[in-house]
């Protein structure tokens, strides 16, 4: 009788929540005053990173949430952004507004994110308890930001790369990525990588803002297959330019 009691109270009972796994990443955020666009460049050694981690709205800004990953803070930063928010603002709004329990090492203390606005200015935050090597840095117009890194020297070396790389968006994004795997990136090793640039009217086609989405979402070198994509974009852009300028 008493086993059934049991069986019956625990069939009732939810069923136990398991740990989710970090999303070891590395990031940057980056913003070109020339063009006005904005954007960002992941890379994981996770499963297609790129549907969650990065998102962008032109004339507003870019957001990268990582770590133990809250879908929410992108639409909720760019909300924020639209009304006029500067990024220091906005971490601190987001972060103060988590509805997860503090002590939990799975929720928001392991959090990490970042926000550029359509100045180029940025913030960006890394919990308490993100596992290490956790942290960001920034720099004129980026910042980069990682968890489960070899070490500082990760995010360090990819903004140094932006801000020394020349050339579109695309190009100093991923050399930042490129710096940052150099250095050692995610310890765990590499999976998936994207890209994501945004601004207005820049895009292909009519009414559309996307300048770049990339996903590499399955390989064993995400980075140099995504360098591979953003090189063939570049190629196909400058040859565009050039039948314009020919007409």
């Amino acid at each position: 009788m008493r086993r059934w009691l049991m069986a019956a109270v625990l069939a009732l009972l939810p069923p136990p929540v398991a740990a989710q796994d970090p999303v070891a990443t590395f990031s940057i955020l980056g913003y070109d005053p020339a063009t006005g666009e904005v954007g960002g460049a992941v890379q994981s050694r996770v499963f297609s990173v790129g549907n969650g981690v990065l998102w962008a709205e032109a004339g507003v800004g870019a957001v990268a949430t990582q770590a133990i990953v809250d879908v929410s803070y992108g639409p909720r930063a760019l909300e924020l952004l639209r009304a006029g928010l500067r990024p220091d603002a906005i971490v601190k709004a987001i972060w103060d507004s988590d509805p997860d329990p503090e002590p939990e090492r799975w929720t928001r203390q392991g959090r990490q994110f970042a926000v550029i606005d359509q100045q180029g200015r940025t913030a960006a935050f890394t919990g308490p308890k993100a596992t290490p090597w956790a942290g960001h840095r920034q720099g004129m117009y980026a910042t980069a930001q990682g968890n489960i890194l070899a070490g500082e020297a990760v995010v360090a070396g990819m903004v140094a790369a932006f801000e020394q790389a020349s050339g579109h968006l695309s190009v100093r994004l991923t050399a930042a990525l490129e710096a940052g795997q150099k250095a050692g990136g995610d310890t765990r090793g590499m999976q998936s990588a994207a890209i994501l640039i945004v601004g207005k009217g820049r895009g292909v086609w009519l009414n559309n803002d996307v300048v770049m989405r990339l996903q590499v979402d399955d390989s064993p070198e995400p980075i140099k297959e995504l360098r591979r994509l953003v090189d063939a974009w570049n190629e196909r852009r400058a040859k565009g330019q050039q039948r314009a300028v020919g007409r």
